[in-house]
C-alpha cells in the first residue's frame, strides 16, 4: 500500500547512537571503523523494516480475511452505531507502525549516485589537491583513544586527488591515473591549494530574510502566536535572493534555515543546499530542488526558542504573554503537555487497534468493532509530537544560565533530546547542566552553536566570552560555529571559526564547527561535511589555510558541479597550511598594569609608525622594545636594558617574545563605545534622538566594551551621539582613551569636539525629515545658515550648538562626517556640499562613513579629498542602500576598499556595531591579505589607526607613538597573534601574561 495514500505520517527519524560515533564521543566526531557502520546500518535497517512489515502484514492479514469470505466491506459500523471506513482505519493503523520507527542519521554509504544528482552532469577529477579530510587516517582510528581523537591526533593534510561522479566522492587517492576514467570527466588543477568539504551553516535565516531587507520579503517570524510549531521555514524560503550565492562564495555549501527566534516555538526548520537553478546545475528553479537530502524527508528540525525575545514581542499585561522568563516557562510546558497528550491518544489508538486486530484474527467481524474514532490527527500537533517521539530535532535558542536550565528541565520532564543550544552565550559556564539534558548519555549532550565574538548587543548577551569554544571543547561538549545570517554575513562563517582558534579551539576542531561537527548535529553525518568516497561532492578549494586571514575559495562544487565558470581568483602568493600554534590554547590570565620597567625581546618587526626603521629586515634578527613608565625608551639591540632585565635590577622584567610585532595601537571609529553598554538597554546608553547633542557630555569610562577594546589594542575610540538606532550618529564626536578612569584625568580626552556627524542613510527618513530629499536639504539649510550667520558676524551664546559648531564646519575648522551607504545620496551630498562652498569660498573637510557604495565614486572622492571609512569593512547588501556593494571574491573582481585604494581616497575600517572592536587588526589583515599587493603592512594597519587621525586632522604629538602601542606575539594582520602589551597613553603599560 502506498504509504502517502494511506494517510501515514511523513515517516521520522532521528540520528540517535550512530550519532556520537564508535568513541561514545558526545557530539563530537564520528569515528567509526567502516565495518563498524556497515554493521551498525543493517541492525538499524533490519529493526526498521521489521517494523513496518508488522504493519503490512496487519494489513495484508485484513485484506486475506475478507477476500476469503467475499467482497471486502468498505464500511464498519463501531459501537456506537457509527459508520467508519474500513479503508481509513486500515490506513491509520499502519501509519502506527510508522510512528514506532527508531531515527536514524540519512544513509551515506552504499549510495550509487546522489539523490540530487541531475543526469547528464559530467565526472570531475580535481587533481594536487591538499585534502582535509576531516576524521583521522583511517589506519590510525582503531589505535585512537577517546583522548587521542578529542586531542586532534591522526588529523593532517593530506596530499591527494578527489574524483566525484553522479553526485559523490567517488575516490580520494593520491595521483588517480586520468586514462582510467570516462573521456568526458573534467579535470581541474588545484595546484596544490587547499581543499575542504563545503562549510556548513548550522543557523541561518537566508532566503527567509531576504537581503536587501524589504517588507514585502521578510518571512522570518509568523508572530500570529507564540506557539507556531506548525510553519515551516520553506514556505518562505526565496530562491532568488542573492545572498544564497553571497553565501555560496564563501565555500558555504550547506545551511540550516531556522524561523526566527521572535516565539517559544518558531516552526520547522529545513537544510538547503546554495545550488539554486540552472545556473548552478540543478534541474530546476524550486525550493524542493534546494532541499539537502530530499531522499530522507524523515529528518525533520524545529526552531524554538528562550529569553528576551518571545517576551519582548509578545508581553503585553493584561491581555497576553508571556511577559517574563516564568511566562516562557509555561507557554513551553503547556505546550509540551498538549503535545503529549495528542502523543498519548495516538499511542491509546494504537495499542486498542493493534490488540483488535490480532484478536480477530481467525475470528468473524471485523477487528475495527471494537474501536470508537479514527487515529486521533491534528496538524498543528504533529510537529512537536515528532519532538516528544525523538523525531524532529530540537534547536533552541538560549543565551543563560535560567534559560538553559529551565529549558534542560523540559527535556527531562517531557522526554526529548536538543540537537544544540543556539546562540549559548552561557553554556561555557554550565557543561554541567548540558550534560543533564535528557538523552544526552544516549545521543550526546547538545551542542553550542556560537559566534565567535559577538555579544554585547542586548542584557542576554552581556555576559559572555570569546573563549567559550576552547572551554566547551575542554569540558567533552562541542562548539559550532553560526551566523545567524544575516545578524553576520554567512558568507564569512568560516572567520568564525577562525577566530575560535585564534581564541584557543584546537585547530581540528575549529575546522571541525562549521564542517563535521555540524553535520553530524543535522543527522547528516554519512553525507556531508568529510571528503570521503560515499559523501557528498561539496567541496570548496581555498587560495590560502581556511583558517587563515582572508581565505577565499577558488572554485566551489555542489553535488560535484563546479558552481562558477569563471571564478574571480585573488592575486596571492603560494601558501602552506597553518601549523597549529600550541600555545593559542592557554587562555590569557586578566591583564597586570606595569608602571616601571619592562623589556620585550624576541621583536621580529616594527610597524609602529615613525619607528619603522629599526626593523632589521636584512638579517632576520630579533631585537628588543624597552618600556619605562608606559612609554618607549629604547627599540633595537638596548643591551643594557636586556642585561638589567635579566639580572631583575630595579624591578625590571624581561617578557621574552617569539615573533613579536610592535605596532600602533589601534583607534575604534564609528561605534558607539563610551555612550552605550548594552545595545538594546536604554538605560545603559546615552540616548538618540533628533537632538544635536556632544558626545563628551555622555561619556561613560570604565565599561566592559572599553576594557574589552583596551585588552585588544584599542586605546584610542572617537564617538558620536546616536541619532535614532544603530549604527546613526547626530551630534559632535568625542575623542578619548578607552582606559581611562574619567574624562577629567589628565590625556583623556584628546578631542572635545572631534567632528560634526550626520546621518543620511535610511535611517534619515524619520521624524522632520520624512525623506532622504528632505534630510539632505534640511543639512543644506542648515549649512548655508551657518555661512550667513558668519558673514554677518552674529556669534551663538552657546559656542557648542548645532548652528555654532556648522559655522566651524563650513570654514574648514571641524570635519563634517555622514553616515551614508547610497552612492546616489553620497553624489547629492557632494553636489549639495558644491553649492555651500561656492557661496562661502571655503572648503568643507568631508569623511564618508559606511560607504558601501562609495567605491562608484572613487575618483570623485579622490579628487575632492574625501576621505572614506568603511563600516562593514566588506558590505553584504543587507539594506536597500547598499545592494550596489561588492561582496568580494570568486563573485566580484576585488571589493570596495580595492576601488578606493586604486583612485587614491584614504580610507579606514570602522565599526559598524561595538563588539567588532576586537577584530580591528584582523579586518586589516583581511585587507592586506586580500589586496593583490596594494597595502604594505603598514598601509593595512594604519587604516585602523592613523588614516583616522588625517581624516579628522587630529595633531598627534611627536611622542603619541611611544605611548600609544601594541606589543603582539605574532604578525597582528594573522590569525595565530595574541596581543600580549599596551601602551594607553597615560603612562602606564598594561600587559597579559
Amino acid at each position: 500500500m502506498d504509504t502517502k495514500e494511506a494517510g501515514i505520517l511523513p515517516p521520522y527519524t532521528a540520528n540517535d547512537e550512530r550519532q556520537r560515533g564508535s568513541w561514545g564521543l558526545p557530539g563530537g566526531f564520528h569515528h567509526k571503523l567502516h565495518e563498524y557502520r556497515r554493521a551498525s546500518r543493517r541492525r538499524a535497517r533490519r529493526v526498521r523494516a521489521a517494523v513496518v512489515l508488522a504493519g503490512l502484514l496487519c494489513l495484508g492479514y485484513t485484506q486475506w480475511r475478507y477476500s476469503t469470505q467475499g467482497e471486502t466491506p468498505t464500511m464498519v459500523t463501531i459501537k456506537n452505531g457509527a459508520l467508519l471506513s474500513i479503508q481509513k482505519l486500515e490506513a491509520d493503523l499502519a501509519t502506527c507502525a510508522a510512528l514506532k520507527q527508531e531515527p536514524l542519521n540519512a544513509p551515506g554509504y552504499g549510495r550509487a549516485k546522489s539523490s540530487r544528482y541531475v543526469d547528464g552532469k559530467p565526472a570531475t577529477l580535481i587533481r594536487n589537491a591538499t585534502v582535509w579530510v576531516g576524521e583521522p587516517e583511517e589506519t590510525l582510528l582503531a589505535g585512537l583513544s577517546t583522548e587521542d581523537v578529542r586531542s586532534g591526533k591522526g588529523y593532517g593534510w593530506t596530499t591527494a586527488d578527489v574524483y566525484v561522479k553522479h553526485g559523490l566522492i567517488q575516490r580520494v587517492e593520491a595521483s588517480i591515473d586520468v586514462s582510467s576514467l570516462a573521456a568526458s570527466t573534467h579535470v581541474w588543477d588545484a595546484h596544490g591549494r587547499m581543499l575542504t568539504a563545503g562549510i556548513i551553516d548550522m543557523h541561518s535565516h537566508a532566503g527567509v530574510s531576504s537581503l536587501p531587507e524589504l517588507r514585502g520579503n521578510e518571512d522570518t517570524n509568523e508572530l500570529s502566536a507564540d506557539i507556531t510549531p506548525y510553519v515551516r521555514s520553506k514556505d518562505g524560503i526565496k530562491p532568488l535572493d542573492h545572498q544564497i550565492q553571497v553565501i555560496k562564495s564563501g565555500g558555504v555549501t550547506t545551511s540550516l534555515v531556522l524561523p526566527g527566534s521572535g516565539n517559544n516555538i518558531g516552526g520547522e526548520a529545513f537544510v538547503i543546499k546554495h545550488a539554486v537553478g540552472h545556473r548552478d546545475g540543478r534541474s530546476e528553479l524550486s525550493i524542493e530542488s534546494m532541499l539537502a537530502a530530499p531522499d530522507a524527508p524523515e529528518l525533520r528540525y524545529i526552531k524554538m526558542a528562550c529569553g528576551e525575545n518571545a517576551k519582548r514581542i509578545y508581553g503585553k499585561t493584561g491581555e497576553h504573554g508571556p511577559t517574563s522568563r516564568l511566562g516562557e516557562a509555561w507557554e513551553f510546558r503547556h505546550a509540551f503537555e498538549q503535545a503529549a497528550a495528542y502523543v498519548q491518544a495516538q499511542n491509546d489508538w494504537c495499542a486498542t487497534a493493534e490488540a483488535a486486530a490480532s484478536a480477530t484474527v481467525g475470528e468473524k467481524g471485523h477487528w475495527a468493532n471494537s474501536l470508537t474514532s479514527y487515529l486521533p490527527r491534528e496538524l498543528k500537533w504533529d510537529t512537536l509530537a515528532g519532538v516528544l517521539r525523538g523525531q524532529v530535532y530540537v534547536n533552541t535558542h538560549c543565551y543563560t544560565v535560567p534559560d538553559l536550565e529551565s529549558f534542560v528541565g523540559y527535556t527531562n520532564e517531557f522526554h526529548f533530546n536538543v540537537r544544540a543550544f543556539h546562540h549559548a552565550h552561557q553554556t561555557f559556564m554550565v557543561p554541567e547542566i548540558l550534560k543533564r539534558t535528557w538523552g544526552a548519555k544516549k545521543y550526546g549532550p547538545p551542542a553550542s552553536a556560537l559566534f565567535a565574538d559577538n555579544m554585547y548587543y542586548k542584557a542576554e548577551a552581556q555576559i559572555a566570552s570569546e573563549f567559550a569554544g576552547k572551554r566547551l571543547w575542554d569540558n567533552g561538549l562541542t562548539p559550532v560555529y553560526v551566523s545567524d545570517n544575516p545578524v553576520l554575513n554567512a558568507q564569512h562563517v568560516l572567520f568564525e571559526a577562525a577566530k575560535a582558534y585564534r581564541y584557543g579551539l584546537p585547530y581540528h576542531a575549529a575546522l571541525a564547527s562549521v564542517t563535521t561537527a555540524p553535520a553530524e548535529r543535522l543527522g547528516l553525518g554519512d553525507r556531508i561535511g568529510k571528503i570521503k568516497p560515499g559523501y557528498d561532492a561539496d567541496i570548496a578549494v581555498w587560495d590560502s589555510d581556511p583558517l587563515s586571514v582572508g581565505a577565499t575559495p577558488v572554485q566551489v562544487w555542489i553535488d560535484g558541479n563546479a558552481q562558477y565558470d569563471d571564478p574571480v581568483e585573488l592575486v596571492k602568493p603560494a601558501s602552506s597550511p597553518i601549523v597549529p600554534d600550541e600555545k593559542l590554547a592557554t587562555i590569557p590570565d586578566e591583564p597586570v598594569d606595569v608602571d616601571g620597567d619592562i623589556v620585550f625581546t624576541g621583536i621580529t618587526k616594527v610597524l609602529l609608525e615613525g619607528h619603522a626603521e629599526a626593523a632589521s629586515e636584512d638579517n632576520g634578527a630579533s631585537f628588543a622594545v624597552a618600556v619605562s613608565h608606559g612609554e618607549i625608551v629604547c627599540l633595537g639591540a638596548c643591551t643594557e636594558h636586556v642585561e638589567a632585565a635579566q639580572q631583575g635590577s630595579t624591578g625590571q622584567r624581561l617578557v621574552a617574545l617569539q615573533n613579536g610585532h610592535l605596532t600602533n595601537a589601534f583607534t575604534a571609529f564609528g561605534s558607539l563605545l563610551g555612550l552605550n553598554e548594552i545595545d538594546a538597554e536604554k538605560d545603559t546608553e546615552n540616548g538618540g534622538g533628533d537632538v544635536f547633542s556632544r558626545a563628551i557630555d555622555g561619556l561613560t569610562f570604565g565599561g566592559t566594551k572599553l576594557r574589552v577594546a583596551h585588552k585588544y589594542g584599542v586605546t584610542r575610540a572617537v564617538s558620536a551621539p546616536k541619532y535614532n538606532g544603530g549604527f546613526t550618529h547626530y551630534g559632535t564626536s568625542a575623542g578619548f582613551l578607552t582606559s581611562a578612569a574619567n574624562q577629567l584625568e589628565d590625556g583623556a580626552i584628546f578631542a572635545t569636539d572631534a567632528a560634526v556627524h550626520y546621518t543620511l542613510s535610511l535611517s534619515a527618513k524619520s521624524g522632520s525629515t520624512p525623506s532622504i530629499s528632505s534630510a539632505i536639504g534640511a543639512l543644506r539649510a542648515k549649512l548655508l545658515k551657518a555661512v550667513e550667520e558668519i558673514k554677518e558676524s552674529k556669534n551663538s551664546t552657546d559656542p557648542y550648538s548645532e548652528a555654532a559648531m556648522l559655522r566651524k564646519v563650513v570654514v574648514g575648522d571641524v570635519p563634517l562626517v555622514v553616515t551614508v551607504h547610497s552612492a546616489d545620496t553620497i553624489a547629492a551630498i557632494l553636489s549639495m556640499l558644491q553649492e555651500v562652498e561656492t557661496v562661502s569660498s571655503k572648503y568643507i573637510r568631508l569623511t564618508i562613513l559606511g560607504g558601501a557604495e562609495a567605491f562608484l565614486l572613487a575618483d570623485v572622492l579622490a579628487a575632492a579629498e574625501v576621505g572614506v571609512v568603511l563600516a562593514p569593512l566588506v558590505s553584504y547588501r543587507n539594506t536597500w542602500d547598499q545592494r550596489r556593494a561588492l561582496t568580494g571574491a570568486p563573485l566580484t573582481n576585488g571589493t570596495g576598499i580595492d576601488v578606493l585604494l586604486d583612485a587614491g581616497v584614504v580610507v579606514g575600517i570602522g565599526l559598524e556595531e561595538d563588539w567588532v572592536l576586537r577584530d580591528l587588526g584582523l579586518l586589516a589583515g583581511i585587507a592586506y591579505a586580500n589586496s593583490g599587493g596594494r597595502l604594505s603592512e603598514q598601509a593595512a594597519l594604519a587604516m585602523v589607526s592613523t588614516n583616522i587621525d588625517k581624516m579628522l586632522g587630529l595633531k598627534q604629538e611627536a611622542s603619541t607613538t611611544s605611548k600609544h602601542f601594541v606589543v603582539h606575539e605574532g604578525n597582528p594582520l594573522a590569525i595565530n597573534s595574541r596581543v600580549k602589551a599596551v601602551g594607553n597613553g597615560q603612562g602606564k603599560l598594561t600587559v597579559f601574561a
